[in-house]
């Protein structure tokens, strides 16, 4: 695909961040076509070293982690604390149209890298920044992690798991996801913006907010009371239990997804379920009836599903065109036929040897066509081209080098 044909050909963008949610709305923003140029310190992105929670090869000959966060990324190694270094970083971001950090507050204060300061100097530059909690409140200047912001405080952990069982095991990079990819339609909004007057702007996103966005309908319908929106609560008792996943003749869980009860109940109960005889139950139909017989209706249906494998209820579902679907594993996911197809996926080849599946952010554009998927940068792997490309000399590159101030990649 031509780099000119993609959205963000021509923009330019800094990133000073680390791990997950700022660096994959970099990312995004890369496959738009904007040239990304990611700082880090000599030690590089804690991200690059996570090999054991993924069970992966360490080293970055294979990093898929890294290389899902950062494709198609320049890295540059800068000591930011040094004279040259920042010198270096200052020139950067004066010929950025995006800075993205998430960095905390204080420590950009300290560092004079706050929006506020670098606004009068660049006061088109279009600042992101992620953080835990948001820029108010009296827990902005907390640490926060997907696991901790978005999980735990943001109402997800302690709510979303069947009451009689115990809170889902959380993921990496699930609430970041969501948070990065907010950041990316705000910052887009802020460059367009900034392109049509002249004026930069400051997009904040939390993973605290993500959070609470992500889950708005039951939070707000938690408000009013009812015992079904009072989470966590028992499947058995949730309002509509044709919400439910219910278990298979083979021990599958299939999902259904019927959220207008009353307007397909009848439909499900005669054609896919295969009990006419209940189609005019006053006990179960309005669904303002069910709500005093919710265990009764959920062991009809619990032992309903289990009198048929989830081969046989998906034939049924489909010819009823109904949406549900049996729930995958990760490693049913990764051979999927649909995923594949709808370009999901992407077979990176590595120095390795392996072919590993890694996955592409999901927005395509019909006209661009889809990006090139290239590894994530190794740790200083552009420095001195980056340097070069900012009128250092080599004279002046190799000095820095041999002064702590910059970094090249080092083969392992």
């Amino acid at each position: 695909m031509e780099n000119s044909k993609r959205p963000l050909n021509g923009v330019k963008v800094v990133e000073l961040a680390t791990f997950v949610a700022a660096p994959c709305c970099a990312r995004f923003l890369c496959d738009l076509g904007a040239e990304v140029i990611k700082v880090e310190p000599f030690k590089g992105d804690p991200l690059r070293y996570t090999a054991v929670n993924e069970g992966r090869p360490a080293g970055e000959l294979e990093n898929t982690s890294f290389d899902l966060e950062n494709a198609g990324k320049k890295c540059v190694c800068l000591n930011t604390k040094s004279k040259a270094g920042r010198e270096a970083l200052e020139k950067l971001i004066a010929g950025a149209d995006i800075f993205i950090t998430n960095w905390r507050q204080n420590a950009l204060e300290r560092a004079g890298l706050d929006y506020e300061t670098l606004k009068k100097r660049y006061p088109k530059l279009v600042f992101g920044i992620v953080s835990g909690y948001g820029e108010k409140g009296p827990d902005k200047d907390l640490p926060g992690f997907d696991f901790t912001s978005y999980f735990a405080r943001g109402g997800i952990l302690g709510t979303m798991f069947d009451k009689d069982s115990l809170p889902m095991a959380t993921i990496p990079g699930f609430g970041d996801h969501q948070v990065g990819m907010n950041l990316a339609a705000g910052i887009l909004a802020a460059l367009y913006r900034a392109r049509e007057t002249g004026v930069g702007d400051k997009v904040v996103a939390s993973l605290f907010h993500a959070a609470i966005w992500d889950v708005a309908i039951m939070l707000q319908g938690a408000q009013y009371g009812h015992p079904s929106t009072q989470y966590p609560i028992s499947r058995k008792h949730m309002a509509n239990p044709l919400q439910v996943a219910h278990k298979t003749k083979d021990d599958r869980w299939l999902q259904i997804a019927v959220p207008s009860y009353d307007a397909y109940y009848p439909k499900f109960m005669e054609e896919v379920f295969g009990r006419p005889d209940l189609v005019g139950s006053e006990k179960f139909y309005p669904q303002s009836a069910l709500q005093a017989n919710l265990e009764i209706f959920y062991e009809i249906l619990r032992e309903g599903f289990a009198q048929k494998t989830a081969a046989e209820w998906t034939e049924l579902l489909a010819k009823a065109d109904l949406p549900f679907a049996v729930a995958k594993t990760w490693n049913e996911l990764l051979v999927d036929e649909q995923a594949w197809a709808s370009d999901c996926f992407y077979a990176m080849e590595y120095p390795t040897g392996a072919t590993r599946t890694l996955v592409r952010p999901p927005v395509i554009f019909d006209n661009a066509g889809l990006p090139p998927y290239t590894r994530g940068p190794y740790l200083g792997e552009h420095t001195e081209a980056v340097l070069a490309g900012l009128g250092y000399s080599q004279e002046q590159i190799q000095a820095m080098i041999a002064e702590g101030e910059a970094k090249p990649y080092k083969p392992e």
